[in-house]
């Protein structure tokens, strides 16, 4: 059996505080990775098989798979109609801001 050296050794509570230090150095340098949308929704998409692979994922009750329903339609109908009074002057939307991965799941 190898022996683990180094960062590998440390627990895992340890390399969470070192691993978070260079996350906010490469921010304040502004050399850290920005995901871009369809790089979030792969990790995502990749992190979703992983867990429900495990058996991790969280399943969601019928009650909470209606609420979510509910909000993410209250949403689009917010927005659909938003952008459609002829009085308001139309402006474009703005892009989202993209999303910065933890520093810990940037590979060096």
């Amino acid at each position: 059996m190898t022996k683990k050296r180094g960062f590998a050794s440390m627990d895992p509570q340890k390399q969470r505080e070192i691993a978070s230090k260079g996350g906010k150095a490469a921010h304040q340098k502004g050399t850290a990775h920005e995901f871009t949308p369809e790089e979030a929704r792969e990790a995502g998409r990749k992190g979703g098989q992983a867990a429900h692979g495990r058996g991790t994922a969280h399943k969601f009750t019928s009650e909470e798979a209606r609420e979510a329903g509910r909000k993410g339609g209250r949403s689009a109908r917010n927005n659909a109609g938003a952008n459609n009074n002829p009085a308001t002057p139309q402006e474009a939307p703005e892009a989202p801001a993209p999303i910065e991965a933890p520093a810990e799941m940037i590979a060096p």
